[in-house]
């Protein structure tokens, strides 16, 4: 047993308790919550900072964290894909190497659960052993392609049945994207799946995707003429790229939008109406890499919606960590509170991919993880605030 102590708990689902102790199992389960007045002090660890959760990481490609510094950044989406996909012949022990690297970077920097996509088996083997929860989203896309639905479905499920959903893990069917998804893999998808699980879905990551839909004009026709994959069925929606891809999706289940780099107040308060159980995943890094430009996080808080944090993958971001993704936010959009993010990173990703049992607030019964952060007076993240897992 032991008795962990710093100047500030946040247990995120009450408020923060100054000079607080969590007493802890050695099978990491909370034990009891209380003020540091109610101990003798030479039992407790004492800890300069506050203690946090461990972090939830709802966004990630693990199997491509071999691409690190290999793609340019600045961009923009379409040539960032069309230059990963230049990237085939890799040596399959590379690829094995830094997905263990990977893994090992984010537990060490206190994330305790992740939503990684999975287009292949690779990530298999590592997500077995690991110490970190893995939602496993198979991700499919058959590029608009109806008639391309069924084999594409057929192809990801060998990745599906691969992936363990024991000791703690979990999967599902997701589509990739609105512009790569057709209606009849959107389809097929939701009826391989659960009602009780959580989709996720790149959703809005740049301007061309809803000029895509709303004036089949925009970048994507040379994406797609490049690639020698007609259009010709694919008829302008006329709405933004959100819409098409609600339509088409179980609104009962889970639905975890990620990136919203594009997504207006309108659009979010569409989704929550299309579905209350709508969680919306910021990688702030990965934005900038990519695209160079944030989501208004504004639009977010006014219309209360469960933010959570990801960070993609190492081909798009320079580390796994969900700290980092953090500290952007608070140097470019400083007036989201303190509070508010770290709920963010925490219980509102626990609830996106169902460990909310366990994980995402320090909360009596529960095995979340400790993180400490040497956060500096008056609540601020900067470039100098470090985190160490103590738990």
């Amino acid at each position: 047993m032991r008795k962990i102590s710093a100047d500030i708990i946040y247990p995120i689902d009450a408020p923060p308790i100054p000079n607080g102790v969590i007493v802890i199992a050695d099978n990491g389960q909370i034990k009891a919550i209380g003020e540091r007045t109610l101990h003798d002090a030479s039992t407790l660890e004492i800890y300069e900072g506050i203690i946090v959760p461990g972090f939830i990481n709802t966004h990630c490609h693990l199997e491509l964290s071999h691409m690190k510094g290999k793609v340019e950044t600045g961009t923009s989406l379409i040539p960032f894909i069309s230059n990963v996909v230049k990237f085939r012949d890799i040596p399959q022990e590379e690829i094995m190497i830094a997905i263990e690297a990977g893994d090992r970077e984010m537990y060490e920097a206190g994330i305790v659960a992740v939503g990684d996509i999975s287009n292949k088996v690779d990530t298999v083997e590592q997500k077995a052993k690991s110490s970190i929860n893995y939602y496993t989203f198979v991700e499919c896309f058959d590029f608009l392609q109806e008639d391309w639905a069924d084999n594409t479905y057929q192809q990801y499920k060998e990745v599906f049945d691969a992936h363990s959903n024991q000791a703690g893990n979990k999967k599902s069917f997701v589509p990739h994207a609105p512009y790569s998804v057709s209606k009849k893999l959107f389809q097929l998808i939701n009826q391989a799946n659960p009602e009780d699980c959580t989709i996720s879905l790149h959703n809005q990551e740049t301007p061309d995707e809803n000029l895509f839909f709303l004036k089949k004009e925009g970048e994507f026709l040379d994406f797609y003429k490049n690639f020698d994959i007609s259009l010709d069925a694919f008829q302008a929606t006329q709405t933004p790229s959100i819409n098409y891809a609600l339509a088409h999706m179980n609104p009962n289940s889970k639905t975890l939008l990620v990136h919203n780099t594009m997504s207006t107040k309108t659009d979010i308060e569409f989704a929550h109406k299309w579905n209350p159980n709508t969680y919306w995943a910021t990688c702030p890094n990965a934005n900038l890499y990519i695209e160079n430009r944030l989501p208004n996080y504004q639009h977010f808080l006014d219309t209360n919606a469960k933010v959570t944090i990801g960070t993609d993958s190492l081909t798009s971001n320079w580390q796994l960590s969900i700290l980092e993704e953090l500290k952007t936010i608070h140097q470019y959009q400083s007036y989201v509170p303190l509070d508010t993010l770290l709920k963010w990173a925490t219980l509102n990703g626990a609830e996106a991919l169902g460990y909310e049992k366990e994980l995402g607030s320090i909360t009596v019964g529960k095995k979340p993880g400790l993180v400490l952060l040497d956060i500096e007076n008056g609540g601020r993240l900067n470039k100098r605030t470090t985190a160490q897992r103590l738990v």
